[in-house]
């Protein structure tokens, strides 16, 4: 996608238990992706690194490449596309979240699904996961 109302974003793919994690932040209704913006300058795993510091205070390790995800952005007016780079990895240490995440939990494809609001973004990576039989 080439917009400028493009949001590029680095995304965290970390599995426990068959289940993705997903974070919530404080006043929103949706989980998303672990992960945010990639700031100008910045390596979509650069920006994975840095994010995950911010919203979880752990350090990712054994990173690879799952994919890139395009679709509309939720929570944002029509036509603003998303462009998540999401990487599946390890954590060094327990997630814990900051002052910026209201909530951490993880899913299965179909609770996921389930929730009243829910990112498309996320679903295309829940999706992905699931087809790779790396979640329930």
């Amino acid at each position: 996608m080439t917009d400028s109302r493009l949001i590029r974003t680095a995304g965290l793919a970390y599995v426990r238990d068959r289940r993705m994690i997903q974070t919530r932040s404080a006043g929103k209704s949706a989980f998303y992706m672990a992960g945010g913006k990639i700031d100008p300058g910045e390596t979509p795993e650069q920006a994975l690194h840095r994010e995950i510091r911010e919203e979880l205070d752990a350090a990712v390790t054994d990173v690879r490449l799952l994919g890139v995800f395009e679709c509309q952005a939720w929570g944002h007016p029509p036509n603003t596309p998303l462009e998540i780079t999401c990487f599946l990895a390890d954590l060094a240490n327990e997630p814990s979240p900051t002052n910026e995440i209201a909530e951490i939990r993880y899913f299965t494809r179909d609770e996921y699904a389930a929730m009243s609001d829910v990112a498309p973004g996320s679903l295309m990576v829940f999706d992905r996961m699931k087809a790779l039989d790396l979640i329930d």
